[in-house]
């Protein structure tokens, strides 16, 4: 469902890294590697939301370069900031995404944010949110659709223990018939996830 082939990405004369290339069908996999790695450009690039410099990537096989918007239309994507516009709120943003997914907030969606405890932030505009709060907002957002991949920058990241039991659980059900492709330090959390887990030397990484 997520396969990218030759990605490179520099900035000025320094290669953040070349050649790398994976394919993954339904399941978890978590990229842990040390910081300043380029793991948070790597998931960019993945989304759609950054240009690599060579490569391509395809979603569930549609070519993120020359078929963006049927790419795009089946992954889910949660940056690490989570901040799509700081005046908008959070029931505005899920509406958004599933009007783009040609769907609506249907009652699985209201039941996952209800259990990540969302639904007195529902109203708040995510500049008056927390960390926390904006991830599980991204997070709910991922069952919006016929979404096939679900790509996320330290999904973990800001949750209480609560809420990383949910989202524990929601990556296990996701991955049943999805690829889940989330970067992440935490051993823990990765193996309670049942995530193959994998580093850039395994990417064919070489700079």
């Amino acid at each position: 469902m997520l396969r990218f082939e030759n990605l490179c990405k520099r900035y000025d004369k320094r290669v953040i890294f070349q050649g790398l290339r994976y394919g993954a069908g339904t399941g978890c996999v978590a990229l842990n590697d040390e910081t300043g790695s380029g793991k948070s450009i790597l998931l960019g690039i993945l989304a759609g939301e950054i240009e690599p410099d060579e490569g391509e990537v395809w979603i569930d096989k549609h070519s993120m370069h020359s078929a963006p918007i049927e790419a795009k239309s089946l992954l889910a994507y949660v940056p690490d900031d989570c901040m799509p516009y700081s005046l908008q709120t959070g029931r505005e943003y899920l509406e958004r995404v599933a009007s783009d997914r040609q769907t609506t907030v249907d009652s699985q969606a209201l039941d996952l944010a209800d259990r990540f405890g969302l639904t007195p932030h529902l109203e708040k505009r995510f500049e008056q949110m927390s960390f926390g709060t904006r991830k599980k907002i991204f997070l709910t957002a991922a069952v919006l659709g016929d979404v096939k991949v679900v790509i996320a920058d330290e999904p973990v990241a800001g949750l209480d223990a609560p809420a990383r039991a949910v989202l524990i659980d929601l990556f296990k059900t996701l991955s049943e018939d999805r690829t889940v492709f989330f970067s992440s330090y935490d051993v823990d959390f990765t193996q309670a996830c049942s995530a193959k887990m994998i580093s850039f030397a395994e990417l064919g990484a070489g700079v």
